[in-house]
């Protein structure tokens, strides 16, 4: 009988309650590492993400973007009511029961079994008992043609290796006619410091660069991956897995708004973009 894989030891924690990387790189990164590391690293980071951005997002509100763009105003998704709807990368999922209590019928996704605990408590605490499933968007546990709508709110895509696969995996379980609406990290963002200071403007790499930013941990192990695409790699991604693409949406900072959110402030959003949404139709 074999003996069970012992689980990687626990994340060291900075100051601040985040995954202390002991090392940083440039480096290729694929599905399977991708994976292993961010669930690991986002089950860690729940605690300290939720108490600096939890504020922001709600517990029943759908916030696409750092720029405060609110679906409630942007209307990407169209009319929910009635709708079967995915949200894949919900986090504590707030866009999830924000869209139960629109009238349509849910189930949130996320990777991060530390997510979707924190998810299961406002369930309760709110009343609005959405589904969760612990599942990758490279392998969505749904069947095929069953959703009417999918979505991603900042947060899902750009840790995903493969997002070409990802996309085809959301394509198969729409229905024809349906809509898939993510916004990603603005691919601008990639050459810039990681700053929300606007003298802070500067291109430190290649934009055309896409080798993965990859943290390591203590045990020397990958502990989180990001990727990047250009937006021509996006646009050819989405038209690559069979949808049109309807929109490119890139927010604006929304006036009055003094939230910063990591790179995002009022004052660099003023100069530049950080989000881009991807508004997607599925043919009939």
């Amino acid at each position: 009988m074999d003996t069970p894989a012992a689980p990687p030891p626990a994340l060291s924690l900075a100051d601040d309650g985040y995954p202390a990387p002991s090392g940083v790189a440039r480096r290729p990164a694929g599905t399977a590492e991708s994976v292993r590391a961010n669930r690991r690293w986002w089950d860690a980071a729940a605690p300290a993400y939720l108490a600096e951005h939890g504020g922001d997002l709600g517990d029943v509100d759908f916030l696409w973007c750092p720029e405060g763009l609110r679906e409630s105003e942007a209307h990407l998704l169209g009319d929910v009511a009635g709708r079967r709807a995915l949200e894949v990368g919900c986090g504590s999922a707030p866009c999830a029961r924000w869209l139960r209590r629109e009238g349509a019928d849910v189930v949130a996704l996320d990777l991060s079994g530390g997510m979707l605990a924190r998810a299961a408590a406002l369930n309760r605490a709110t009343g609005i008992d959405v589904p969760l499933l612990q599942a990758d968007v490279g392998a969505l546990p749904l069947t095929t043609g069953s959703v009417d709508l999918a979505c991603s709110a900042f947060g899902g895509l750009p840790f995903v290796a493969d997002v070409e696969g990802a996309l085809a995996e959301v394509g198969r379980v729409l229905r024809p006619g349906g809509r898939f609406v993510a916004s990603v990290n603005h691919p601008f963002r990639w050459p810039l410091p990681d700053s929300p200071e606007p003298e802070d403007l500067r291109v430190v790499s290649s934009y055309f660069d896409r080798t993965p930013y990859v943290e390591t941990g203590e045990d020397g192990g990958t502990v989180y991956v990001e990727h990047h695409r250009t937006v021509g790699d996006w646009v050819r991604a989405v038209v690559g897995a069979g949808f049109v693409l309807e929109d490119l949406v890139e927010p604006e900072w929304t006036p009055g708004r003094t939230q910063e959110w990591g790179q995002w402030s009022p004052a660099r959003g003023a100069l530049v973009p950080g989000t881009l949404l991807l508004v997607c139709l599925k043919p009939r």
